[in-house]
């Protein structure tokens, strides 16, 4: 006959996974990622939790005459950190999880 999980080994194993977790998205705080559009004309640094560190405009991309251009640049740089962001959770938490869908589990926040 086939042994049941050991339920207080489990426990132990869920808990050590959710506090590395909470590390690693504490430390996404201190990670960087970098995006850029029209060339490097607009730079976005964000931090890999999603905040916006750092938004650079170049002068030269700054004309009056065609502002639209450069709100698409900006959307565009900031929608690609965004995602490089996201990636870079991703990464971090898939090595946590062996690419694991715990919500799927029952197991939200972790």
């Amino acid at each position: 006959m086939p042994q049941p999980p050991n339920m207080a080994n489990m426990l132990k194993q869920v808990q050590k996974m959710q506090a590395d977790m909470e590390a690693a998205q504490a430390s996404l705080a201190n990670e960087t990622v970098e995006a850029s559009a029209g060339g490097g004309m607009v730079t976005v640094k964000m931090t890999g939790d999603l905040q916006l560190k750092e938004l650079t405009i170049d002068p030269d991309a700054v004309d009056p005459e065609d502002v639209e251009m450069l709100q698409d640049m900006v959307q565009a740089a900031v929608n690609e950190a965004i995602r490089a962001a996201q990636e870079l959770a991703a990464t971090k938490m898939s090595g946590l999880t062996g690419g694991l869908d715990l919500g799927s589990l029952g197991l939200p926040g972790l």
